[in-house]
Formats: C-alpha cells, structure tokens, sequence
C-alpha cells in the first residue's frame, strides 16, 4: 500500500444562495476526506462571493479499499454568532484517479476547477472553485 498527501486549495465561491433577507452571509467550509476534515477560515461579509484562498492537506492511501474513501466533500457553512451555523449547500469531488496516478508516476494534480454547489433541497446554485494535487510518498 503507497501513501502521500493530498493537498486541496480552496480558491472561492460564487453564486451561492444567502439563506438571510438583510444580512450578508459569513460563509466557510468544512473539508472531509475519509475520516479526516479540515474546516477554512470564516469570510465576514463577504456574502455570495467569498474568497479563501487556503490549502489543506489530508493523509492519502493507494489502494485504500472502497470507492467512498477517495471522497472529498465540501460542505459550505454560513456562520452565525447568535444561533447555530446554517447549511448552505455541499460538493463531492472522487478523488480516486487523482491518487492512483499520483501513486504510479509520484505527483497528480486536478488543476483549478468549478464544482456546482447542491443546495439542500438537492438543487443547484453557484460553484466552489477549487484544485487538488497528490504527491506521493515514495
């Protein structure tokens, strides 16, 4: 079994819904790889077109049993300072031709690319933008 790193940037987001009439959102999102998950920093008032500009970095095995784990899910997240946090919406990204071709020739990459957020009600609107890359630990 090979492993390496599996490095997400999180470049923005546009054109997703703000669930409040008259208040600007403060939106985030919490990274989920496996069992591993990595949460951004919150943009305050940045509404429907938040920018992060992060890189995150979760442990990475090749073969690693089921499809599910090569899963990399995006969950948006509109913080509240009085209530709890309020689901925006989510994206997957399969991940797994990413490591496996990382695994054989050392370094893999899904260069910068828009993903259509699923709202709640299983609908779409806006795009995260985003890029992952995979360097193997040979």
């Amino acid at each position: 079994m090979a492993s390496g790193i599996l490095e997400v940037v999180l470049v923005d987001c546009k054109g997703i819904r703000e669930k409040e009439f008259l208040v600007k959102m403060n939106p985030y999102v919490v990274i989920r790889y496996g069992n591993q998950e990595c949460k951004s920093s919150v943009t305050r008032g940045e509404g429907k077109k938040p920018v992060w500009n992060e890189k995150f970095t979760f442990n990475a095995e090749y073969p690693g049993g089921e499809d599910h784990k090569y899963k990399l899910t995006f969950h948006i997240m509109d913080k509240h300072e009085i209530s709890d946090d309020v689901f925006v919406g989510e994206t997957t990204i399969y991940v797994k031709d990413v490591v496996s071709l990382g695994v054989e020739t050392g370094k893999a990459e899904l260069r910068r690319g828009k993903y259509r957020v699923v709202l709640p009600d299983k609908t779409y609107a806006g795009e995260i933008c985003v890029a992952v890359n995979f360097t193997s630990n040979v």
